[in-house]
């Protein structure tokens, strides 16, 4: 089936996005490929349509665990088989999910990096019959990325078992120097490379210095039709803001990844079909989100790299109309991301102080632990070993740049339930125990699956079913897995932590000094880009944005708040010269409007008529009924 079919077929479309045919045609050849496409450029269908267009599957490697479901659950939708392996999951919930991806002809198996490091994954990966291996969040290979994790780098090992299979990466935000070390760093022969501007005509930037955020905001609000999303970086803002609008009669809600995640998809449902109009928001709002009528993008905190910024800015505006991206801030800002700096780079002695606090938390001994997954409880470790909570948190995210561990943020990930005996067995079991007998049959008429793979389940949903509460579910649940009847993974919205690497003994943890000096300066370098964007006040916004993104054709934008500032002192120069020249002319004798037009066809009719306007507002002229303006 050719590629406008497939497009059509499952997506609706009759044509291609500007350059998405050309990516697909580059990945049908076989050739490695690097695509840089804006946020809510369509990057998912490059490598979706080549698979689906060939023979075999096609392995996704992606660091964002809530992503990879969705993706999973769209694809699915579509009638298209996908399956997902992550960082959340078990031993026996992985190996039978890469069992059924042998078995089973599905076309994408969706992989965290971490899971590629392991040896489950090298002994299965040549029994896949692999067509395409895309790289999602490409940027995350280069250690000059904003968002560096090393696990991306054990993707070579995909191409050492599979050389003859063509590898995309795709990105919305990299600069000139990231984009040729993921090249490098994927090993690319004779690279494709496809590359969008990062220039966005609809989109309008304007960044203010501000002491009253709030009342800036609810005058854009008011003042702006349509719906918005407003980013801070803490939880506690994202409610109070949302109250504040509401308070001022603005519809808004609020969301972070703390919440519930039936409560998460009730408040994205809302904003998305317009129940809501604001979602005020930290960075965990965006992802797979590609609503298209986005009026404007509000920035109440500095995010710390631009990279990040336009990432959540574009995603104001991809419908092609007006859209405006408003980024507040005053000096405490500024203050607040140096110091945010220093608390993300603990010192190495801190960061060894965490690891042996976590290994003796969970109980690893030196030389144990390699591959295990647990549920990482910040607040506990912390409390417990007398460690404080952002010093905890930022060792981890070090210790996982150096390779020790592997962390995913809090997720909430449902209930699965997975048969581990055959039907003749399960039948003789409820034979043997009648007061099982209902659950169990309620359990299989309510999930197909369940001998095949893991399922996810509804416990209050099966409690109805048989007419008892969730409490007995969930130990009847327990009770079965205990029996290894089934493998029972309960709900949990805890993060996770997998140990990559045994325990060390803490004489010989390594920290190199080297990496921790050159991590600490990339991030002041992105620190001091953002500080130095939203100082410069000189340079158009847009020239800057694609200065740092090496673009060197560009232009003044003439929307951003510099550019207006611009035209305003112009527009003032030039009213004064329009206004001395009239003064002139009308000293002499009176003039009909059309007449002052023609005489100063050099400064344009539109000036000449606001000068005239003015002059008449402030009582310095006057026109006439039938036009003709004369001094007073």
């Amino acid at each position: 089936m050719e590629s406008v079919e497939i497009l059509k077929k499952y997506w609706g479309h009759n044509e291609f996005r500007p350059m998405q045919a050309d990516i697909i045609k580059s990945v049908l050849a076989g050739k490695d490929t690097l695509a840089l496409l804006p946020t809510g450029g369509g990057k998912s269908v490059c490598y979706q349509i080549p698979a689906l267009a060939m023979e075999g599957m096609c392995i996704v490697v992606s660091p964002l665990i809530a992503l990879m479901q969705d993706q999973v659950e769209q694809l699915q939708k579509k009638g298209i088989k996908a399956i997902a392996i992550t960082s959340a999951m078990n031993f026996r919930e992985i190996e039978t999910t890469f069992n059924n991806a042998i078995h089973n002809s599905y076309k994408f198996l969706y992989i965290s990096p971490e899971r590629i490091q392991t040896q489950l994954f090298l002994r299965k990966l040549p029994s896949l019959k692999i067509n395409l291996i895309a790289v999602d969040e490409a940027h995350c290979i280069s250690q000059w990325g904003y968002d560096f994790r090393p696990a991306y780098l054990s993707i070579k090992k995909i191409r050492e078992l599979k050389p003859e299979v063509p590898l995309l990466a795709v990105t919305a935000t990299a600069t000139q120097k990231t984009a040729d070390d993921i090249c490098k760093q994927l090993e690319f022969k004779n690279p494709q490379i496809f590359k969008t501007s990062f220039a966005r005509k609809n989109l309008h930037y304007h960044i203010k210095q501000d002491e009253n955020k709030m009342q800036t905001l609810l005058n854009l609000c008011i003042k702006t039709k349509g719906v918005g999303i407003v980013y801070v970086r803490n939880r506690r803002k994202t409610k109070e803001i949302s109250d504040f609008l509401n308070q001022h009669k603005i519809s808004a809600d609020f969301y972070h990844a703390g919440l519930e995640a039936t409560e998460r998809a009730k408040k994205q449902s809302d904003w998305i079909h317009n129940r809501k109009r604001i979602i005020v928001s930290t960075n965990a709002f965006g992802m797979g989100i590609d609503k298209p009528d986005v009026r404007f993008v509000a920035h109440l905190d500095l995010p710390d790299s631009l990279e990040a910024w336009f990432q959540e800015a574009g995603r104001g505006g991809r419908d092609g109309n007006i859209a405006y991206a408003l980024t507040l801030y005053h000096q405490s800002d500024i203050v607040n991301l140096q110091d945010q700096l220093e608390q993300a780079f603990p010192s190495i002695e801190q960061i060894k102080q965490t690891y042996a606090a976590i290994c003796n938390f969970y109980q690893i001994a030196v030389g144990a632990g390699q591959g295990l997954s647990v549920n990482f409880s910040l607040d506990e470790i912390s409390a417990r070993f007398k460690l404080h909570p952002v010093v905890v948190y930022n060792s981890v995210r070090f210790l996982e740049k150096e390779n020790y561990f592997s962390y995913t943020d809090t997720l909430y990930q449902p209930a699965r339930v997975h048969f581990t005996v055959g039907k003749t067995e399960l039948y003789n079991f409820q034979v043997q125990n009648p007061p099982l007998d209902n659950f169990i049959k309620t359990l299989l008429r309510n999930y197909a699956g369940l001998f095949e793979e893991y399922i996810v389940i509804n416990e209050f949903k099966i409690a109805k079913a048989i007419k008892s509460d969730i409490a007995y579910v969930k130990k009847t649940l327990e009770m079965l897995h205990k029996l290894q009847i089934v493998d029972y993974i309960a709900q949990t919205v805890l993060p996770k932590l997998i140990f990559l690497q045994s325990r060390i003994d803490g004489n010989f943890l390594t920290i190199s000094k080297e990496n921790y000096d050159t991590l600490k300066k990339q991030a002041e370098q992105r620190i001091q880009a953002v500080i130095d964007f939203v100082g410069n006040t000189h340079t158009c916004r847009n020239r800057q944005i694609l200065q740092y993104f090496n673009e060197t054709n560009f232009e003044d934008c003439g929307t951003c708040d510099v550019c207006l500032n611009k035209n305003k002192q112009n527009k003032s120069t030039i009213f004064v010269q329009i206004k001395e020249q009239l003064l002139k002319l009308l000293d002499h004798k009176n003039y009909e409007l059309n007449e002052l037009v023609s005489l100063l066809y050099r400064y344009g009719k539109e000036d000449v008529v606001d000068c005239i306007n003015q002059m008449t507002d402030d009582k310095e002229l006057k026109i006439n009924p039938d036009k003709i303006v004369s001094k007073i």
